[in-house]
């Protein structure tokens, strides 16, 4: 099966001081942690999930 995986890409609006490192290190699974940087991550079920852990650290930019 070649199917091509669905991307999707988020962007770091909320800063990681202050929040429990649990936070911190979900911010750094998804490739992120500094301020308004971007990661295009493969729209998989796990990913949806971390990004639900820090939605108020994160936003969807694009879903392609």
């Amino acid at each position: 099966m070649a199917a091509t995986q669905k991307k999707i890409t988020v962007e770091q609006i909320g800063s990681p001081l202050r929040r429990p490192g649990e936070q911190r290190a979900t911010l750094i699974g998804l490739g992120l942690n500094k301020m308004n940087r971007r990661a295009e991550l493969e729209d998989t079920p796990a990913v949806r999930g971390m990004i639900r852990k820090v939605q108020h650290l994160v936003r969807v930019v694009d879903e392609a």
